[in-house]
């Protein structure tokens, strides 16, 4: 039943992300944190992510702006090293409570209405960068900050989709080296649900965007932030 539910939640969390550029993390590393305790499940979750998040950048590679994905997938990367190394020092409570008020925090902005005037300035923007870079790496969920984030800097919808995503490798590209080298056995013993995890995040990345457009936005918008904010909520019981 832990199997099947973790690869229904994968597939809806690959829809999700494929229309709103992120949460693979807020929606899957919850789940796979009940059995498996929020630390492993952040390494065994960064492999799905890392794979539908490949897939989309390779979907939208012509829309990136480069110079906004160099200058700030630099500040990004540094920031998702800097909390994979942090994330094996810290116990798995201290982790639960940092994810947890992560997502209450996302939550209580989408459903309020606030993420949308939400805007950082270019400085700010690049501190923001190596925050959500940060916290991808200490607790796989980066993607609201980031793209927050990337208002600061004056791009084209398209463009704005495509460039978060590509930030989105850098920042996996940073992190999963140091997960493997210090958590790859949690990996290997949970091959099967890496498996099947990874399957079912990229047939709802490539089955989402049809399916969720038909969707009103502010509906869609809602529900999503009103998940998140639930699950930030058990997270923090549970820490």
């Amino acid at each position: 039943m832990f199997t099947l539910a973790v690869a229904l939640v994968a597939l809806v969390a690959g829809a999700v992300a494929s229309v709103v550029g992120f949460g693979i993390g807020s929606m899957l590393t919850p789940l796979a944190s009940v059995k498996l305790g929020v630390q492993t499940a952040v390494v065994v979750v960064s492999v799905p992510h890392f794979a539908a998040t490949v897939l989309r950048a390779w979907r939208l590679r012509r829309d990136v702006d480069r110079v906004v994905l160099v200058r700030f997938g630099i500040a990004s990367a540094a920031g998702g090293l800097a909390g994979a190394l942090l994330h094996d020092r810290l116990r798995s409570p201290s982790l639960a409570i940092v994810f947890g008020c992560l997502l209450v925090f996302a939550g209580l902005m989408g459903v309020t209405g606030l993420a949308k005037r939400m805007r950082f300035g270019r400085k700010t923007a690049f501190v923001a960068g190596v925050l959500s870079g940060g916290f991808g790496g200490l607790v796989g969920n980066q993607g609201g900050i980031r793209s927050a984030a990337l208002l600061g800097f004056d791009i084209r919808r398209e463009a704005f989709v495509a460039t978060a995503t590509a930030v989105g490798v850098i920042v996996d590209l940073a992190r999963m080296p140091v997960y493997l080298a210090t958590s790859g056995g949690a990996i290997a013993r949970e091959w099967k649900l890496v498996a099947i995890a990874t399957a079912a995040v990229l047939v709802g990345t490539l089955a989402g965007e049809r399916v969720l457009r038909r969707t009103p936005e502010r509906v869609f918008r809602f529900v999503v932030s009103a998940v998140v904010l639930a699950l930030g909520v058990v997270m923090l019981v549970r820490g």
